[in-house]
């Protein structure tokens, strides 16, 4: 075979391989083009684009950590108990009256520190991820209702909302700039020209060190997409009330792990034990550590979650988290994570949580009944995982 040929076939495995991050970028759009009718064009609204991040953030940020904890081929099913016993937990430090900044440090460092408590039977014990969840799952549901007495905790004013349901121009006080608040423009140019510079940053030094990259038109495209994903969003937000905290805060936590996973030695570590332990094991890899510190993340994102979710619903519920972790999974598997391991992005995952938002938010607004949105959502994660298994396949990976 020549050397173009070879080049050729690489190319076409590297494309093949991420097509399903793309193809999210598409998915997503006509998602909200198909909805446009069937609501009256009410799903492109200012208003319900805001209320979408309003109701599906903790989702997606949960899907940031689980993208980790499936790379290395794991699972973790705990994640909505867990939201709901920190929730509580937080409920109770807030009302104290230390402040939400203490509040907000404490409820991460506990998640945490649950995380720890499973990743170490996980990574060190060497019990499946499956099992050890499922137990943490029963665990902190119970302690939950323990903590809770099975009764609501109310939070004694609205500033723990404000991470939830606050928007910044609201709390820095600035007024429109013609139908325009300024800030969400201000903040999206912000982040994308981080995002920019870390991203051909580290393809500059993947290649430097010879390591295989996307090539440049896919690269490209990508920056293209997400430039115009951003720059959409902040419109929309711009004309209601402004840039929402939590699209914020998400913001941030987004560029933090897809840093990590793109551009450190723990995110090549990450990926080279989700892709084959063994041969992970023998190149001198820590993989026990790698597994650990995945299950420290993903705890800690939970905490995160826990408190934008108690602070949307103004109350820790006992029975709140319910379902939580088969949304993120969900999320994750629509937004390209392999089932085999080794394989997903930050970026597809939060593409693929607000592919089923949208699809969840134009349901509701078509005022279907949530047993239709359940057989649609399973509908779509099982064809993705199709889509998973199949384009492996196609791409030799499988």
């Amino acid at each position: 075979m020549s050397e173009k040929s070879i080049k050729t076939s690489n190319i076409k495995t590297l494309v093949l391989s991420n097509l399903r991050n793309y193809s999210m970028f598409i998915m997503l759009a006509l998602i909200m083009i198909i909805f446009a009718p069937l609501t009256n064009g009410t799903n492109w609204n200012e208003r319900n684009f805001t209320n979408i991040f309003f109701q599906y953030s903790y989702i997606l940020i949960l899907a940031i950590g689980m993208v980790m904890v499936i790379i290395v081929q794991g699972i973790d099913l705990s994640v909505g108990s867990v939201c709901a016993f920190v929730g509580a937990i937080s409920a109770m430090i807030y009302n104290t009256g230390v402040g939400m900044p203490v509040t907000l440090i404490a409820s991460i460092v506990m998640g945490a520190f649950i995380g720890a408590f499973q990743g170490m039977w996980v990574a060190y014990a060497k019990i499946p991820a499956f099992i050890v969840t499922l137990s943490g799952m029963m665990l902190f549901r119970g302690l939950t209702y323990i903590v809770t007495k099975v009764n609501p905790i109310s939070l004694k004013d609205t500033g723990y909302q404000l991470l939830a349901t606050g928007v910044l121009d609201e709390v820095m006080k600035l007024k429109k700039i013609g139908p325009y608040f300024p800030m969400a423009f201000i903040v999206a140019v912000f982040l994308l020209a981080i995002f920019f510079f870390a991203e051909f940053s580290g393809r500059r030094k993947k290649i430097a060190n010879d390591f295989e990259v996307t090539p440049q038109a896919l690269f490209i495209t990508k920056l293209i997409l997400i430039s115009l994903l951003v720059l959409g969003l902040a419109e929309r937000f711009a004309r209601y009330r402004g840039l929402p905290i939590v699209v914020l805060v998400l913001g941030i936590t987004v560029f933090i792990f897809h840093f990590i996973l793109s551009n450190t030695v723990l995110g090549r570590y990450i990926y080279a034990v989700g892709g084959n332990p063994h041969s992970a094991k023998l190149s001198g890899i820590n993989s026990e550590l790698v597994t650990f510190i995945v299950f420290c993340f993903m705890g800690g994102l939970a905490g995160l979650a826990s408190v934008v979710f108690t602070g949307y619903l103004n109350s820790a519920l006992p029975q709140s988290g319910d379902l939580f972790e088969l949304e993120a999974i969900a999320a994750c598997y629509v937004g390209g994570v392999s089932a085999g391991g080794g394989i997903g992005s930050v970026i597809g995952v939060i593409f693929g949580g607000l592919v089923m938002g949208s699809i969840t938010n134009g349901m509701f607004l078509m005022n279907l009944g949530t047993h239709f949105q359940k057989v649609v959502k399973a509908s779509i994660l099982l064809l993705a995982v199709f889509y998973d298994v199949y384009t492996r396949r196609k791409a030799g990976l499988g």
